[in-house]
């Protein structure tokens, strides 16, 4: 029906199924009726647009009309019913289309068909035509509704990936703030004692400190300004207490140890331990933080291991359990997407996905260079 109008089409079918019942041989019946019955079982395809059900019960009554007084169902005839039929298979329930056919099956095993020349046989024709044109749109129906479920699921898969990651950038944001506002503070304190602390300073280098302190404080209000509105997007009360550290892993393993049912949770430290910079130490705890809490949604009562190796150049951290394994559908998507974002902002990398034997491993690589003394 697209391109093609209804009008346009029922004119044309109307014509052919004309010159049809014109040409039969209707053993001296009136060839009148032939074409009446002919065009009333065209006619309803106008119908099919707005009402398709109605249209198909339509012209089956005409159809079987022209059976039970002896005029056979023309060529356009059953074109029009499979139109019709596949349509209303298309746009309405199933159950209402199926119940259509039933006229065509009743007919077909009345007594009387058998009375009529070629009754059962173009009854049985026209009930598998119509079985057959209905299964069709039902089929071309489930189709489209598939289609629309994945493309559905899709576009809410990336909207919930870019909230979180959007989340996410809001939350290192804040706490990127956090951290490097206490170091430039830090620069332009120290440049001012030093200006103050210093006997015999001679003039050019007190104001080459004051312009050290003065570039900090610009540098913290510009920072400010920048990163304000996302720190604004995550918490409407702005956090007073410090950002966690490696220091506090202990703390966090305690929690999911009393909040777990099954399985513990084991810390695991090699290498040469190390101070290492604010953010570096930030960026692995929230990894940690969100590896765990992925591994209690979706490896409950699994036994975890968190992983701390210090290199010289940077810091490895994986976090695994001897659960399930990874999810079918990506379960772990918008976690390991802000796990991401964290480690990209210190230059490391985060990897995930099936632990050696059985569970779930997350390992990230963050770079240190050397640690801070």
């Amino acid at each position: 029906m697209k391109g093609i109008g209804p009008a346009s089409t029922t004119a044309a079918l109307g014509a052919v199924a004309v010159i049809e019942a014109m040409a039969g041989a209707y053993h001296h019946r009136p060839t009148a009726i032939a074409v009446l019955l002919a065009l009333a079982v065209v006619a309803p395809v106008a119908l099919a647009r707005l009402w398709p059900a109605t249209a198909a019960l339509l012209s089956a009554a005409a159809a079987l009309s022209g059976l039970l007084v002896s005029y056979p169902v023309t060529a356009a005839g059953a074109t029009a019913l499979a139109l019709l039929y596949g349509v209303t298979g298309r746009r309405r329930p199933l159950s209402t289309a199926g119940a259509l056919v039933l006229p065509f099956a009743a007919y077909a095993a009345a007594p009387l068909s058998g009375d009529r020349p070629g009754g059962r046989p173009v009854a049985l024709l026209l009930l598998a035509l119509a079985a057959l044109a209905t299964a069709t749109g039902a089929a071309l129906r489930l189709r489209d509704e598939r289609r629309r479920h994945r493309a559905d699921e899709q576009s809410s898969a990336a909207t919930l990936m870019e909230y979180a990651a959007r989340g996410e950038r809001a939350r290192i944001a804040r706490e990127l703030h956090d951290v490097v506002a206490h170091h430039i503070t830090m620069i332009a304190l120290q440049a001012e004692a030093a200006r103050l602390a210093t006997p015999g300073l001679p003039p050019d280098g007190a104001r080459r400190l004051t312009a050290i302190g003065d570039t900090a404080r610009v540098a913290l209000t510009e920072m400010r300004r920048l990163l304000g509105v996302l720190r604004e997007d995550v918490d409407a009360e702005p956090t007073r207490r410090p950002q966690p550290g490696l220091r506090q892993l202990n703390a966090l393993l305690d929690e999911v140890r009393d909040a777990a049912v099954g399985g513990g949770v084991r810390l695991i430290v090699s290498g040469s331990v190390e101070p290492l910079d604010p953010g570096v130490e930030l960026t692995a705890y929230r990894i940690v933080q969100e590896a765990l809490t992925n591994a209690r949604r979706h490896a409950p009562g699994a036994a975890v291991d968190v992983e701390l190796h210090y290199r010289g150049d940077g810091l490895s951290v994986r976090v695994y359990d001897n659960g399930p394994g990874p999810a079918p559908a990506g379960g772990h998507g918008h976690g390991l997407a802000g796990m991401r974002e964290r480690a990209a902002m210190v230059g490391g990398q985060v990897s995930a996905g099936a632990a050696p034997g059985a569970g779930f491993l997350v390992e990230a690589v963050l770079p240190t260079g050397g640690g801070t003394p």
